[in-house]
């Protein structure tokens, strides 16, 4: 028995050369549809005889979505730019109604059409979407020689990234903007960051960059380790090598969040998320200075959408979606905590804790004889001047508790 949706909605993404570049299959779609959805400059293409229902994007978009699905079964056709699942409305469909019920025919995307223009290999370029997004994004890109392909906010953003590009040490980095690609009032402007003073343009723009770095910047590698004066702190944070070994125990892996508790400044958290731009985390933080230190490190290191709760463990854990990933950095002897982020932590998931003081160190002790795991020291000494030589000074040793939920348990 076929029991396979029949499609009733379809997605189609449409150029700056209009309706009339669509392919036959996509006309087709759009001809036999009873219901129109688009921007207002979609619908504008429409014949002016043309007497179908057209819905425009409602404020906020994810009204839309319940407002198609309410449509069902009549047919129904979205017109998008470009490629709908390119930063696009296909994306935002996909999650809410299966994918057996749509139908999507792309146009070129933004990335595709400015590779075209500059002779780039579209794989060696990173696409960034700066609409309705934070430009503290851009940070973890900002590596010499990157090839970044930004989608703009408005007409705006190129004067504003050459601007954060110079403020970070980056004023070399060329920049190039395309307005309207593929269309009839295509335009392209060249220039170089320091030193940008084009006139705002086009609300319909792509920024090309290629990122070169001059004499004062500073590129911080998105592998673990970043150097400790990177962030913001109070001298209580996990140091640059035992944060390397930390992150590498907890093993991110693309979309997977992290709990990051008794936060300090941020610092696992932060370099969980620089790792993959999939990646997500919380950090739980009771005391207001340090998470005034956290929102400060993940706007200037590029993970401004990490989430900062208020509260202690494991009290304040309660309610937060379930994690793929726990760190306990403070509050390891907490009665509880151990306890609860180990019920919540999602199947395959991997807990590591850290700890220098002796009472924290005993609990981790029991619970890697009640739970297994590996136990292990870290010792780090770094050279300091001692006079006008220099000699080994020790950190504190961290004790480090790691474990791993099989997969089945729940």
């Amino acid at each position: 028995m076929n029991t396979q949706t029949s499609p009733w909605l379809s997605v189609i993404g449409v150029g700056e050369d209009g309706l009339a570049a669509l392919s036959p299959s996509a006309r087709a779609l759009l001809d036999q549809a009873e219901v129109l959805v688009g921007g207002d400059r979609h619908l504008a293409m429409l014949p002016p005889g043309d007497t179908r229902r057209r819905i425009p994007w409602p404020t906020p978009l994810r009204a839309l979505v319940e407002t198609i699905e309410n449509l069902k079964p009549s047919r129904v056709c979205v017109l998008a730019t470009g490629d709908p699942f390119c930063f696009g409305i296909g994306t935002t469909l996909a999650r809410r109604l299966s994918f057996e019920e749509m139908v999507v025919v792309p146009a070129a995307s933004a990335r595709t059409l400015v590779c075209a223009r500059l002779g780039w290999p579209e794989h060696t370029t990173r696409l960034l979407t700066l609409h309705g997004r934070p430009l503290a994004l851009l940070e973890p890109h900002l590596q010499p020689g990157a090839r970044l392909i930004l989608l703009s906010e408005n007409a705006a953003t190129p004067a504003t990234v050459a601007a954060r590009l110079a403020e970070r040490g980056f004023g070399a980095s060329a920049i190039t903007v395309l307005e309207h690609m593929a269309g009839s009032d295509e335009r392209r402007i060249d220039g170089i960051a320091g030193s940008w003073a084009h006139p705002a343009g086009a609300d319909l723009n792509t920024v090309a960059v290629t990122v070169r770095a001059g004499a004062d910047a500073r590129p911080l590698a998105t592998i673990p380790g970043l150097p400790d004066d990177a962030f913001r702190h109070d001298g209580q944070m996990t140091k640059r090598e035992v944060r390397a070994i930390t992150l590498a125990a907890l093993a991110p892996h693309p979309g997977e969040l992290l709990w990051d508790v008794g936060a300090g400044c941020g610092s696992i958290a932060i370099e969980w998320m620089r790792a993959d731009p999939l990646n997500r985390a919380i950090a739980i933080e009771p005391k207001p200075q340090r998470r005034a230190l956290i929102a400060a490190n993940a706007e200037r290191l590029g993970t401004p959408t990490l989430a900062i709760v208020d509260g202690t463990a494991p009290d304040a854990l309660a309610g937060l979606e379930a994690p793929d990933a726990v760190f306990v950095g403070g509050g390891a002897s907490t009665p509880g905590v151990i306890e609860a982020c180990w019920t919540a932590l999602r199947p395959g998931g991997r807990l590591v804790a850290n700890t220098v003081t002796l009472e924290s160190e005993a609990v981790l002790l029991a619970k890697h004889a009640e739970l297994g795991g590996e136990l292990v020291r870290i010792s780090v000494e770094r050279a300091e001047p001692v006079g006008p030589y220099h000699g080994w000074r020790p950190l504190m040793p961290v004790t480090q508790w790691r474990l791993a939920k099989p997969y089945g348990d729940g």
